[in-house]
């Protein structure tokens, strides 16, 4: 399961902005764990979250949080699922406030200069927690109305939609005398 979304998903340029919500989603909940502990339940989590749909998930209310804190499929957390709801509305005013879509992926895409940000990740240049531009989307996210967005967190999200390649490069051969 995780090196299948490692090799197929992870990394890879995010094009359409429901991934990029779901990967919100995602790494709102894996706060404190690692993130196999997440994937692990992410069919769950799309079942019970209403497929990721944030038009849906802007409409619970303290009802269906109550029924998904019984739910043991999920990381049970009343502070990750109000932040989920609370971000699904967030994520809608800023689309709707954007124009849609497009210029919401354009928005993410903004904080590493329009493209995907190779970042040529060696043992001489580990992979940081965050970097200067996850703080500034944390920032302007946490403007917007969203929560649970800290830097560390929006790195993560950056990293997993692709606009941060921060794949190892491979070590290279010394040739010998």
């Amino acid at each position: 399961m995780l090196r299948d979304f490692h090799d197929h998903e992870w990394g890879e340029p995010v094009a359409e902005a429901a991934i990029l919500f779901e990967y919100l989603v995602l790494h709102t909940f894996q706060i404190g764990f690692d993130f196999p502990v997440v994937l692990r339940r992410r069919e769950a989590f799309r079942e019970l979250l209403a497929g990721f749909d944030p038009e849906r998930l802007a409409r619970f209310g303290a009802e269906e949080v109550e029924d998904l804190l019984h739910n043991p499929r999920i990381l049970r957390n009343r502070r990750k699922l109000e932040a989920t709801l609370q971000n699904a509305r967030a994520w809608l005013r800023l689309r709707q406030e954007l124009g849609g879509d497009e210029q919401l992926l354009a928005f993410f895409y903004a904080f590493v200069g329009g493209f995907p940000l190779d970042t040529q990740r060696s043992a001489n240049n580990p992979v940081p927690l965050s970097t200067p531009e996850s703080e500034a989307l944390s920032k302007e996210l946490k403007r917007r109305g969203f929560t649970m967005t800290g830097p560390v967190t929006c790195y993560s999200i950056l990293q997993t939609a692709g606009m941060v390649n921060d794949h190892l490069l491979a070590a290279r051969a010394i040739p010998s005398a």
